[in-house]
């Protein structure tokens, strides 16, 4: 038996790396990590975390619009971009501590560099070399800007959260739930916001209902959103502090402070020498796995954004218990991809479970549909117009919830609930026993008797 340096080595410290790396390290492997930046990958510094808490800051806004209606009197508040980007900071600083703190519980060797193969047992990272019995890679994704003049001039989501001054007016381009939670995120701390997408809808991959209603609510609350446009060029003048213009297809002229490219992820797997060293990668450069998450070298295995196609933090986390159980357990453990719950923090949230109407035709034929909207109490008197939306998705025959949808106060909260019930199996009828909880939102999922016509 070959002598290797660690038992395995892990190529990533976001999410799905560091549990990889500490639960094999509890179950007695030796264990390595690398990672060239900050613990807790995009996640933690540039991804889920920071934007769930800028979009509590934008929250505040809708907060104090609504404060009068229920009898408070204040001065106008005014927001401090900086005071904001320094709290963050802090945050995230404590979250990076968290992760070498889990690394430590689990007696993993840190190695900060850049890391790339050598073979299909060897890492190097820097002028070091390092052997394993096996290689993980964990190393995310990264934001994809297209070749477009101008494409000097833009920013991706990574740097939205530090720009140096607040954007008076921003421009989106894209329409997926990076772009239309920056929307909203910024919209709502006061920012001229303009989301510019070339398909004639929002969020690709959701249910159409839910797409139209979430652009009508993003655009009562301040978003301009531009569909069917695409974007020529970005531009800068000459003359100090002149602004970005952003040149649609059939011509029309955006100023803007700054312009954000939300059209996509790819995997992060340039550098990493990994054809070099036999392993596949898929036309868009991801890594190419089998159901074990191993690549085309067995001694090789790839987990989460740089490698899946449902790219999720807890999938990731999942992903890596899978692979150390195949690794270092008894092999049983499986990642199961069905009603997996999502959210996507925009304002109003959008949360989801389960198959789109137009999956669940698909693949069950006949459906029958329930769909709620109304305005929340809270807004009877609030004195905004924010409406929402609710819907199931049922496979007639077997009466099962197969889709569940909210736009709506909370969405990620109550959707993560109801997802247990849907992977549990449960039916409309089950639905239909169980006693609401009396006022609230979430009740209407088990009110809903009238089906959809049609």
């Amino acid at each position: 038996m070959p002598t290797y340096d660690f038992d395995l080595f892990v190529i990533g410290g976001g999410s799905g790396g560091v549990r990889a790396a500490r639960m094999a390290g509890q179950r007695g492997a030796r264990v390595a990590l690398a990672e060239a930046a900050e613990l807790g990958g995009t996640c933690v510094n540039v991804g889920c975390i920071p934007k769930k808490l800028y979009s509590y800051a934008a929250g505040y806004a809708e907060a104090f619009e609504e404060a009068p209606g229920y009898g408070w009197q204040f001065d106008t508040p005014r927001f401090d971009w900086a005071t904001l980007k320094a709290n963050r900071a802090r945050e995230i600083a404590r979250l990076n501590g968290v992760y070498r703190g889990l690394l430590d519980a689990g007696s993993v060797t840190l190695v900060t560099g850049w890391a790339h193969l050598e073979d299909a047992h060897t890492v190097k990272v820097g002028d070091a070399q390092y052997t394993a019995r096996y290689i993980l890679v964990a190393t995310g994704g990264r934001p994809f800007v297209p070749d477009l003049p101008g494409r000097t001039h833009v920013t991706v989501s990574d740097g939205m959260f530090d720009l140096p001054d607040f954007p008076k007016r921003l421009v989106i381009v894209g329409g997926g739930y990076i772009a239309c939670e920056f929307a909203s995120i910024f919209n709502g701390l006061g920012a001229q916001v303009t989301l510019v997408q070339r398909q004639s809808h929002l969020l690709n991959t959701f249910d159409e209902d839910v797409r139209e209603f979430l652009a009508r609510e993003m655009g009562k609350a301040g978003v301009d959103i531009r569909l069917n446009a695409e974007v020529a060029t970005v531009t800068r003048g000459h003359a100090p502090n002149a602004p970005l213009v952003v040149t649609l297809s059939r011509g029309q002229r955006l100023e803007a402070d700054t312009v954000l490219y939300a059209t996509g992820r790819v995997a992060n797997t340039e550098g990493l020498c990994l054809e070099a060293a036999g392993v596949a990668l898929d036309a868009q450069g991801a890594v190419k796995v089998d159901a074990h998450y191993r690549s085309s070298v067995p001694s090789i295995y790839a987990l989460g954004d740089v490698s899946t196609k449902v790219q999720l933090t807890p999938v990731a986390l999942a992903e890596a218990m899978a692979v150390v159980d195949a690794l270092f357990g008894d092999g049983r453990r499986q990642v199961d991809y069905d009603y997996i719950p999502t959210a996507v923090f925009t304002h109003p949230n959008v949360g989801t479970c389960g198959l789109t109407e137009a999956e669940a035709r698909r693949r069950y034929g006949d459906v029958t549909l329930f769909s709620s909207e109304f305005k929340a109490l809270r807004h009877t008197i609030s004195g905004r117009d924010e409406r929402t939306f609710l819907k199931l998705v049922v496979d007639t025959a077997s009466d099962r919830v197969v889709g569940l949808h909210m736009i709506g106060p909370e969405a990620g909260e109550v959707v993560q609930g109801f997802a247990v019930a849907m992977r549990a199996g449960a039916t409309k009828a089950h639905f239909d026993s169980t006693i609401g909880i009396h006022p609230t939102v979430a009740e209407e999922f088990v009110t809903m008797r009238e089906p959809m016509p049609g």
